[in-house]
């Protein structure tokens, strides 16, 4: 499959750029972005082609991975998918319903393949954790807990990002921890509580389509002392946690593209597919809502 890279931030040259370079089932083509010089530093090191523009880079391509803002993103993969390129996309797969509907609608009338790329479900201790507890059922209740230190930690590369600064940690980690509370819970028939905590913290509960509720708390505010991620079960089988992930995010992208050559050779829709991140951007939509509002 050849693929191109849309972006040149630090994840697009800390994730995506060495992942697709070192995946066998890939010919690396060549990087667009919004700024030419980057594009050419971030090209140069995997020794591949900067494209100017992006509908040349399309034209060569069977595939994208997008690693750009979720609005930026959502745009191109409407484009990317109009034009029969299969998608490797990152969470959120927007930051409006109207554009996830659009990413959505796009892939569906192409025929395209796409995964989103929700870290957690692809690290294998993780994944498989997640299978089981969906095959173990009659869970009760659900808590998470998805605490950064974007914005506390020194020299942190994501803290300049502006749309994590105006969306904060209800559409960066928020993503992360439904995409492992939905396949086990199921889908969430309402979101009944939305209230902020210190700095970018959010508190959110739901009740899911298959009888348990949740409540989930997300920051990337938080102490660096206090960081980290935890999700825990409650049900007939008694207590279960979410096991800790091991490896960085290049082994995980590398199964993300081995998903999506699956998909396009198969044409069967992968579980983390644009139609579930869509799912995501509706729930976090909704509770974005309620914060405003002030209505729980």
């Amino acid at each position: 499959m050849r693929i191109g890279l849309l972006g040149t931030g630090p994840w697009a040259r800390a994730a995506h750029a060495p992942a697709l370079d070192a995946h066998p089932g890939l010919d690396f083509v060549g990087v667009w972005g919004r700024r030419p010089e980057a594009a050419g530093e971030l090209a140069a090191v995997h020794g591949v082609r900067a494209y100017d523009d992006v509908d040349a880079l399309l034209a060569d391509v069977d595939a994208v991975a997008v690693a750009l803002p979720p609005a930026v993103q959502a745009e191109l993969a409407v484009r990317a998918a109009r034009a029969g390129r299969h998608l490797l996309l990152d969470k959120p797969l927007a930051t409006t319903v109207a554009q996830g509907r659009a990413v959505v609608e796009a892939v569906d009338a192409a025929g395209v393949a796409s995964v989103v790329f929700f870290t957690t479900r692809f690290q294998p201790e993780p994944q498989a954790w997640i299978e089981e507890q969906a095959r173990v059922g009659g869970w009760f209740t659900g808590r998470a807990q998805w605490l950064g230190a974007v914005f506390t930690s020194e020299d942190n590369p994501f803290a300049a990002s502006p749309w994590r600064q105006e969306k904060g940690a209800l559409w960066d980690v928020g993503p992360h921890a439904l995409s492992v509370l939905l396949p086990v819970l199921g889908e969430p028939r309402r979101v009944t509580a939305a209230a902020y905590g210190p700095g970018d913290t959010v508190h959110l509960v739901l009740d899911h389509s298959g009888g348990a509720s949740s409540s989930t708390t997300l920051s990337l505010t938080a102490p660096p002392a206090a960081a980290g991620a935890m999700v825990e079960l409650r049900g007939e089988s008694g207590v279960t946690q979410l096991p800790e992930a091991r490896g960085d995010a290049v082994p995980a992208l590398g199964r993300a593209v081995d998903a999506l050559i699956s998909a396009a050779g198969s044409k069967e829709p992968h579980p983390c597919d644009a139609r579930f991140a869509f799912t995501v951007t509706q729930i976090l939509s909704t509770a974005e809502t309620l914060l405003h509002s002030g209505t729980h």
